[in-house]
């Protein structure tokens, strides 16, 4: 039987929901999560699509925001079909969690949530108080899953009370690997294109490549606002870099099952889950050694950020001058990524965490 057989739960997520038009890592992950929870045999139902998200850290959006969630938070009171458990995804300081804490405690259910971030220096300023509504949050939680080692530090040194903490390894919604790649075609890398991080990734990604010998072919996968940005950077390779655009689940997978590798710095990324599915087609990963995205590579030595591109065109070179090291670290990242980053490890941790806490309900 499915470890949540049976079970009721109301699906939550602040920031973004997982119906929103905009396509993004944390949008991705919503809906994994909500397709892991009806997999192991859960009815799951999202319960809100209220936004609560303040980018800016503005006082008069924070009001507006709580006035929406206070009326949603009534009607939910009222309304939410009989559930067994409420499950906040992403509650964080500019992205609180201002419904579930007092919908699961009206309704006498457990709260838990995944992926929560506290951040002190986040009380003071713009954002104090969506930073305290998210500690507030984060203490209403029986239970909060992280995803790295990264948020477990801040998670554990704030813990609140008898809350557990449990590790969920970030998982591709697959049962099974997807086929592998042929290793044969041009290196891939894969991002969003936006001012910040992102476009900070493609920049490190251009400077690599000028350091890059050889011949070489790269393709680009995504798109967004600074892609006219990242064109710019790419501009002096000429026709060695090709712009794929945004790809469906089934293109992009297509470009995994040719690549010769995956190319992607990480910049602040949390984990990334391009590296998941990356490295479950058997690619292997040229990336920077930095907090979170360590957590879901294929342990090994990766140049450090401070050594710069130099550094990660070396090890690049590396790889693509010898094909039957890429097959090698190719088998053993597709043997990682099921061990640990498919959705039946992920359900089972999952469930042993949350079935005691409902179990103690009834």
């Amino acid at each position: 039987m499915p470890p949540g057989a049976g079970k009721q739960v109301a699906f939550y997520a602040p920031m973004k929901p997982p119906h929103h038009p905009v396509p993004s890592g944390d949008r991705e992950i919503a809906r994994n999560l909500m397709k892991l929870l009806s997999g192991s045999g859960a009815g799951v139902q999202l319960v809100s699509d209220l936004r609560i998200y303040d980018k800016r850290g503005s006082a008069e959006v924070q009001a507006e925001l709580r006035q929406q969630a206070e009326a949603e938070t009534a009607r939910l009171i009222c309304e939410m079909p009989e559930t067994d458990l409420w499950v906040t995804y992403h509650n964080y300081y500019k992205a609180p969690d201002l419904i579930g804490p007092s919908v699961a405690r009206a309704r006498g259910i457990p709260y838990v949530q995944i992926e929560s971030t506290r951040a002190k220096k986040r009380l003071m300023g713009p954002w104090a108080g969506f930073a305290e509504a998210a500690h507030t949050a984060a203490d209403a939680a029986a239970a909060i899953f992280y995803f790295t080692e990264q948020d477990r530090f801040a998670l554990n040194r704030d813990r609140c009370g008898g809350q557990a903490l449990a590790h969920l390894p970030p998982f591709l919604p697959l049962e099974a690997l997807p086929p592998v790649s042929t290793l044969d075609g041009p290196m891939l890398a894969a991002g969003m294109m936006r001012d910040g991080d992102k476009l900070t990734s493609y920049r490190i990604i251009a400077e690599t490549l000028a350091e890059l010998p050889g011949s070489w072919k790269l393709d680009i996968a995504g798109d967004g606002p600074a892609r006219p940005k990242a064109e710019a950077l790419m501009a002096p390779f000429g026709d060695k870099v090709r712009f794929l655009g945004q790809l469906s689940r089934a293109e992009l997978a297509e470009a995994y099952a040719k690549a010769s590798l995956f190319l992607w710095p990480g910049v602040n990324e949390a984990f990334g889950m391009v590296y998941l599915e990356a490295q479950a087609h058997g690619l292997p990963v040229a990336a920077q050694d930095r907090p979170g995205v360590r957590d879901v590579l294929l342990p090994g030595s990766y140049p450090a950020p401070e050594d710069g591109p130099q550094a990660l065109a070396a090890f690049t070179a590396g790889l693509l001058a010898n094909p039957a090291r890429r097959t090698e670290i190719g088998q053993d990242a597709r043997n990682f990524i099921s061990s640990r980053h498919l959705s039946p490890a992920a359900a089972r941790q999952f469930w042993s965490t949350v079935l005691p806490l409902i179990e103690a309900r009834t």
